[in-house]
């Protein structure tokens, strides 16, 4: 039988772009992917002509072969006309060295790449460390310096990293010649395919320790505990996160070291709250206070100070002290303070506070503000309909 030509398969134009083309791929790879259609065997020729047409269109020199020459170009070589499915098709085309089926995977499942498990060869960035930490709620308005015990890997001194005894020799292995993988052909329901695995000889390494570090024992790195300052802005709020750079795991082989994240807990506080960068609070004052107006003095993050109480206030009213806030995190002005103001009324009266109160309510029946009267009035209404 003889071949379609590629771009009829994919149905795209011969100027199509390498994004068109790809899509176009992925298109029939989803339609046409035997999981999907076990009881048709048709669907698996389909798959297999539009995966060849794609491997040839989507590689840059490929596809100036083909246009070319046409399928003659590839006559005798790595084609699907054989035997065995895909006849010995090589899908390292598809992610490059050694992708084995990742571009189709990433296809299907929309991933970057898939990890073919195992430790790669050459220099490896270190793990990301966490460390929580409880601060005050005044540190995290004003910012505070802590000394933190902290135990990581850390390069071995003797070695450097290497995990070689210093003057011994370090060869590179033979199996996978420096790479750490080896690739390998595997026969699956789509033919042979080919794949990398790492290498079991330098277990990915690369390279063949002859006499490992006494120190780590080849590791590269040691256990050690470090005493380490850690310096905490002003503004930061609960549940913060601060990244030191370089201060995680120490990289492998030579590798760069992960950073050091710091999260943060704010203690509860026992008068002040936090919204943002203004700092809540409620203030006690009583009846003669709320009525008169006074001077009281209202604790803040700087100390007391003293905030006038202007005459009829309210209980819930809420007065603000300017500048008493939280500093911003990014610099500049510091927030506000509110204060909501609860008028206590006394429990106990003697009996001279008490007709005191009755010659003020004397005197004050006609002077009720105009929410009261209307309350009142109300209730007035409702207790006649009854």
């Amino acid at each position: 039988m003889e071949k379609r030509d590629y771009y009829d398969v994919l149905g795209v134009s011969k100027s199509a772009t390498a994004d068109e083309i790809k899509k176009a791929y992925r298109k029939l790879a989803r339609q046409y992917h035997p999981d999907v259609n076990k009881d048709n065997p048709d669907a698996a020729e389909k798959f297999k002509e539009c995966s060849e047409a794609y491997s040839v269109l989507s590689d840059e020199k490929k596809r100036a072969q083909y246009d070319q020459f046409g399928h003659a170009a590839f006559d005798g070589a790595a084609g699907a006309g054989g035997a065995g499915g895909f006849g010995g098709f090589d899908f390292s085309s598809f992610g490059g060295a050694g992708g084995g089926m990742e571009d189709i995977f990433d296809m299907f499942f929309g991933g970057g790449g898939r990890s073919r498990g195992g430790r790669q060869a050459g220099p490896q960035r270190g793990s990301d460390l966490r460390f929580d930490m409880e601060i005050t709620f005044e540190e995290a308005a004003f910012g505070v310096e802590r000394e933190i015990n902290l135990t990581r890997d850390e390069q071995c001194p003797k070695c450097k990293g290497s995990g070689a005894e210093p003057g011994s020799k370090v060869e590179t292995c033979p199996e996978c010649h420096g790479t750490g993988q080896v690739s390998f052909t595997q026969n699956t329901m789509f033919g042979q395919m080919r794949n990398v695995r790492p290498c079991s000889r330098c277990h990915g390494e690369g390279k063949i320790i002859t006499e490992p570090c006494k120190e780590c024992k080849g590791k590269g790195t040691v256990r050690k505990t470090k005493k380490l300052k850690v310096k905490i802005p002003a503004g930061v709020n609960d549940g913060s996160r601060l990244r030191v750079s370089g201060e995680g795991e120490a990289g492998m082989r030579g590798g760069p070291s992960g950073d050091l994240y710091v999260y943060l807990y704010v203690k509860p506080h026992k008068f002040f709250e936090r919204d943002g960068n203004t700092v809540l609070c409620e203030v006690p004052i009583n009846i003669v206070q709320a009525t008169l107006g006074d001077e009281i003095k209202v604790p803040t993050l700087d100390g007391q100070v003293t905030m006038k109480i202007p005459e009829g206030t309210q209980p819930g009213q809420v007065l603000r002290l300017k500048g008493k806030g939280i500093p911003s995190l990014r610099g500049g002005n510091r927030g506000d303070q509110l204060v909501r103001i609860k008028v206590v009324v006394p429990k106990k009266l003697s009996e001279k506070q008490k007709d005191a109160l009755r010659k003020f309510a004397d005197i004050s029946k006609d002077n009720i503000n105009p929410e009261e009267k209307s309350f009142l009035n109300k209730l007035k209404i409702c207790l006649n309909n009854k």
